[in-house]
């Protein structure tokens, strides 16, 4: 595999025959191989169809039979609709780096979907990479050392903290909801004076269950200190341990991952990745087992809704 030849694969009205509305891209999709269109291409954008937030139920309905809540998800977001979000809502300036949307969790998404209602004025790209690729640009070093696993702990606030409170985070309030969700996932938990800590050991890699590839699938470098940059990382130790952070990761025995293993597992995938530069319009599908996605630094405004299923 040349590593940097792949790319989606971009449908367009011209390729079907299809009139460039909503509708003709509903009409396709009804009769399209799409669900082996995916795991043959990885990734598909669905381009010129003038897809609209009002009309984008009847293409989710169909890219997306089983649409997820984001529960237990850790990015701060906005439900918009139901079951559909605003990406990421991390300041523009900021690089958002590759990942598998909910590794780190005991059950994730296996597709998702992008839906550009507003292009940035500059930038503002969603980086996909190739997560087969990602995992052979690894040292061996690096994968050896992942090879067990990594341990996820989170610190979820009781409302007023740093990071997601416990309630945005598993969207209830219910404590015994959430008791309920965590004892059927694997990871140990507990209440505390302000809030809940889950701790949980999860796989570093993953295989397709269509494909039998062996991909990289794990958040180790989102929730590693060393990922904030120097500064904000010894300013967040200046006031707290590494375990009373809101989020935080070591090996699956409690080693901590050297600083230069997670940057190189970042700068790796962000080096490899292909941008999808949003027009108005348009619908992202991905495979999130075999592809990670990310965001570029924009200027104006930005709007980009995702939704996920199983």
């Amino acid at each position: 595999m040349n590593d940097r030849q792949w790319g989606p694969l971009e449908i367009h009205p011209s390729d079907i025959g299809a009139e460039a509305t909503p509708e003709a891209l509903v009409a396709h999709l009804r009769s399209a191989p799409v669900d082996e269109q995916l795991v043959a291409n990885k990734a598909l954008v669905f381009r010129g169809f003038n897809v609209t937030e009002d009309a984008l139920d009847g293409v989710m309905d169909l890219l997306l039979p089983n649409r997820l809540a984001y529960v237990h998800g850790n990015s701060p977001r906005t439900k918009v609709g139901k079951n559909v979000y605003t990406s990421t809502e991390y300041p523009p300036e900021f690089t958002i780096s590759m990942h598998n949307e909910l590794s780190y969790a005991s059950a994730w998404p296996t597709r998702l979907m992008f839906f550009c209602h507003t292009a940035a004025a500059t930038g503002g790209a969603t980086p996909v990479v190739d997560a087969e690729l990602w995992l052979n640009l690894l040292d061996d070093e690096v994968r050896e050392a992942y090879s067990k696993g990594v341990r996820y702990t989170q610190n979820l606030h009781d409302g007023l903290g740093l990071g997601k409170s416990w309630q945005d985070t598993f969207e209830t309030d219910k404590r015994d909801e959430v008791e309920a969700f965590l004892d059927t996932s694997g990871a140990t938990w507990k209440w505390t004076g302000d809030g809940l800590r889950v701790s949980q050991v999860r796989p570093s890699t993953l295989e397709h269950p269509v494909t039998g590839t062996e991909v990289w699938f794990n958040q180790s470098d989102q929730f590693h200190p060393a990922s904030l940059g120097d500064d904000t990382a010894k300013a967040l130790a200046a006031i707290m341990p590494i375990e009373e952070m809101p989020q935080s990761v070591a090996f699956a025995d409690g080693t901590p991952i050297p600083d230069d293993y997670v940057i190189q597992v970042r700068d790796r995938a962000l080096e490899a990745a292909v941008d999808v530069d949003w027009r108005t319009g348009d619908v992202l599908l991905i495979d999130n087992v075999l592809v990670g996605h990310g965001r570029r630094p924009y200027t104006g405004a930005r709007r980009i809704l995702v939704a996920m299923s199983d």
